[in-house]
């Protein structure tokens, strides 16, 4: 298993992005919670122009430019089955909307699984592309985000910006 790194620049500043074996496996904010230790990230790339890091790059360039609503970089989401079923009901969440806890919980066939759908959601490896900001308490606040509330709303209110056709905002 071949573990890589290298920090791309985004809207929402840097981004450590975590190639294993080809794959994208993390993508991690500054001062994100719940963000492993360094070590893990394994060797800085060879070369971060090269796939897939050059494509995950100019995916995040288009979506933060309101040009992509939709990745589709090959993901390595490692985690247990009950987290990666929380991670794939993410993707599905569809851009400039949100859902619940609760609302995600039944999605994935676990109704009373909101806490546990709340703490995989938290533990989310790939920010940004895999969708967790999209997900907000049953009134609608915005409740805990591993890149902060603020880079939550910032990425809510981007994402309803260019989904009714106004120029994004920068963060």
């Amino acid at each position: 298993m071949r573990t890589t790194h290298t920090v791309l620049e985004s809207a929402v500043g840097p981004l450590t992005a975590v190639v294993t074996d080809g794959a994208l496996s993390g993508l991690y904010m500054q001062d994100q919670r719940h963000r492993p230790a360094q070590d893990t990230f394994g060797l800085p790339a060879d070369d971060p122009d090269e796939k897939p890091f050059a494509q995950v790059a100019e995916q995040l360039d288009a979506y933060f430019a309101g040009d992509l609503t939709e990745f589709d970089v090959p993901l390595a989401l490692n985690g247990t089955p009950f987290q990666r079923r929380v991670w794939d009901a993410l993707r599905h969440i569809p851009y400039g909307e949100t859902v619940t806890y609760g609302e995600l919980a039944q999605d994935i066939g676990s109704p009373t699984a909101s806490r546990a759908v709340g703490l995989a959601n938290g533990k989310n490896p790939i920010s940004v592309i895999v969708p967790c900001h999209r997900v907000v308490g049953s009134n609608g606040d915005l409740t805990g985000y591993g890149g902060g509330i603020e880079r939550k709303r910032y990425l809510l209110e981007f994402e309803r910006t260019v989904r009714h056709g106004a120029a994004p905002a920068l963060f």
